[in-house]
């Protein structure tokens, strides 16, 4: 490569961070060493790519077409580490898997089975987190791979890619609910009745209840299995995944009439550039992102 990774991980850093001094903690380097190589970078391509004329720099208009080819760049070096990894047959001791509730797969035991099969003596261990704290697992290397509701963007040290099953999302309420009945629901209505909420959606995914802001008396929970139970409790209404309500509230929650749902939701399997995968986690990757058979 003729340009260092070094200094094409400390430029795309800088600019999503925007900051040098936040791109060398995330990085672990000086500042000045991100500086000195975002500069020869500079020199070597004839550009400047930053405008620092600023209190904080900012992205020239080459600096923004640039960051784009950077990106593939890491992300092409980031297959060629997966594919490395595979071929020199390197089985790590330990897999740690993050999911967020909202994956839902007609082959997930199938995979599972066929992977202890292949790596029986692996210790394995499933985590559940959503949106950005899943991700902040796989950039710690608390797991090595994440299963999260897809997002716009990712930090330039996580790569994704798109798990070919989606999940579906909709508004639950107990049978018993003043809601339940219902028939077209609008977010006017909804907001009158307390919302249960997932306490990281709104913020990072644009929010299962963004058509209820003013819902009085939210209440919220890490897990969507939390959520469900407060649920069929009677507590309000809530966006749950669809495949959650089936296995462990049939029966006692209601799928609510509302505008706009129940929402599909892509999902995409996440893993950290920085720590390639082994064997055994590049294994289980790739059936994740193969298409079910059907």
């Amino acid at each position: 490569m003729r340009h260092s990774p070094e200094a094409l991980s400390a430029f795309a850093e800088a600019a999503t961070l925007g900051s040098f001094s936040a791109a060398a903690r995330k990085l672990g380097k000086s500042q000045s060493t991100v500086s000195s190589a975002i500069a020869n970078l500079e020199i070597e391509l004839g550009l400047l790519l930053f405008d620092r004329g600023s209190r904080k720099p900012a992205l020239t208009e080459h600096g923004r077409v640039v960051l784009g080819r950077v990106q593939e760049i890491l992300a092409a070096s980031d297959r060629l580490d997966r594919a490395a990894s595979q071929l020199g047959g390197g089985l790590e001791a330990r897999l740690s898997v993050v999911w967020s509730d909202t994956y839902q797969s007609d082959h997930f035991e199938d995979m599972l089975t066929a992977f202890e099969q292949r790596f029986p003596e692996l210790e394995f261990e499933c985590l559940i987190a959503e949106h950005g704290d899943l991700v902040s697992l796989v950039q710690s290397g608390r797991a090595q791979i994440g299963v999260v509701g897809a997002q716009s963007l990712y930090p330039p040290d996580i790569g994704s890619a798109t798990i070919a099953e989606q999940s579906e999302i909709t508004l639950f309420v107990a049978s018993g609910h003043a809601l339940a009945g219902m028939t077209d629901l609008t977010p006017e209505l909804l907001a009158n009745f307390r919302e249960l909420r997932l306490d990281t959606y709104l913020a990072r995914a644009g929010g299962a209840a963004s058509a209820a802001r003013s819902s009085p008396r939210v209440w919220s929970a890490t897990s969507y299995l939390m959520l469900l139970e407060m649920a069929v409790l009677g507590f309000g209404w809530a966006a749950i995944p669809r495949w959650m309500v089936a296995r462990f509230g049939a029966g006692r929650l209601q799928e609510l009439n509302a505008r706009g749902w129940p929402r599909r939701v892509p999902v995409d399997a996440v893993w950290s550039r920085q720590r390639p995968l082994g064997r055994a986690g590049t294994w289980l990757l790739q059936q994740m992102l193969a298409a079910p058979v059907t």
